[in-house]
């Protein structure tokens, strides 16, 4: 991260194309058992799914990583706030997006817009981050 973020500056993009077994993993940690997440034929069958659906929580940490990254040791997440629009799907390749659209250099606070774009470009999570930088080293 530049020591002083401009507003308008994109962040790197990260991509995500989850598997069954990390997809399995996950829901498992928050022990959520809900049979889209893991059960092909009942999403399908049932549930009229084209695949296994993602948890959305999932979609959120990978916003709040995106950002992690980017702000490194230079500052802290301090608030995340994102809905989810549409299912996505095990096998889909999903793209996690952030730019500044706040930047107060006197208190070093920081808003990013967020967002998880799904193959067909359509923004399936967004959101907003608040962020805090940390004081430089005198």
């Amino acid at each position: 991260m530049t020591p002083e973020p401009a507003i308008g500056a994109v962040l790197p993009e990260r991509q995500y194309t989850p598997d069954n077994v990390q997809l399995m993993l996950y829901n498992a940690s928050l022990w959520n058992g809900h049979r889209i997440h893991f059960d092909l034929p009942y999403a399908i069958e049932v549930e009229g799914y084209p695949g296994l659906v993602l948890a959305g929580p999932m979609l959120g940490d990978w916003l709040h990583q995106t950002v992690d990254e980017w702000l490194g040791d230079a500052g802290m997440i301090t608030s995340v706030s994102y809905s989810n629009r549409g299912a996505t799907y095990v096998g889909e390749t999903l793209t996690a997006t952030a730019a500044v659209t706040a930047y107060d250099a006197a208190s070093g606070t920081l808003e990013l817009e967020v967002g998880i774009r799904n193959e067909a470009g359509e923004v399936v999570a967004p959101g907003t981050i608040g962020a805090k930088l940390f004081a430089a080293a005198d």
